[in-house]
């Protein structure tokens, strides 16, 4: 049986790296805005927009934790502006994307392996894992027909990831059907048809 619903795909991720004609000093950020050493980067957490900026060994500015481009601009202007830099001659560069996808229906991940060997059981998440090389990406399964994608260049190809990996679960019968419900009222269906009851005549023996 088919799935109900289609994919529902979103972007929890998207990382920006940021070059500035002046590149950013570690002390500069560390100083004047706060940041803190951590390695080779410095971080930096802004509350508005939400993001977490890196500044590397370079002098670049990487945002983490925006799901759009337009979010990790806001949040490097926001840094400029703190710093009292301009922001003419900067340069951007989009790096892999986080996308969540959801399948609307539980699947049979202990039983997945059996019909795609390729696929690992991650215990430590407790979900199965494949590396994507057609689709060139990571993509991690849950139970709960959630799932993953790491490192994915742009949402339409997880979207057709996540597309070609549940027709094929699907076609193994690997989703576990639920009940639907309509109006708030469960839908059930009978196992067997409800037949009118035959009425028995005994004719009488005639005298």
């Amino acid at each position: 049986m088919g799935r109900r619903s289609a994919v529902k795909v979103r972007v929890e991720n998207q990382l920006v790296r940021f070059t500035a004609p002046q590149p950013f000093e570690a002390e500069e950020v560390i100083n004047s805005l706060g940041g803190k050493k951590s390695g080779k980067y410095v971080i930096l957490a802004l509350k508005n927009p939400r993001a977490t900026l890196l500044v590397d060994e370079e002098g670049r500015l990487v945002v983490h934790g925006t799901n759009h481009s337009e979010v990790a601009w806001a949040a490097a202007r926001e840094m400029l502006l703190r710093l009292g830099r301009p922001d003419e001659g900067i340069t951007t560069e989009k790096g892999p994307l986080v996308v969540s996808f959801d399948y609307g229906q539980p699947l049979r991940t202990d039983q997945v392996s059996e019909y795609y060997p390729d696929f690992e059981v991650d215990g430590r998440l407790e979900c199965i894992r494949i590396s994507d090389e057609l689709h060139e990406m990571d993509l991690l399964f849950f139970s709960n027909g959630i799932g993953i994608a790491l490192g994915a260049r742009h949402k339409n190809l997880v979207e057709m990831a996540a597309t070609h990996w549940g027709t094929r679960f699907d076609s193994e019968n690997l989703f576990v059907e639920v009940l639907v419900k309509s109006n708030e009222t469960e839908e059930k269906v009978d196992s067997e048809p409800e037949e009118a009851a035959l009425e028995v005549v005994e004719e009488e023996e005639e005298s």
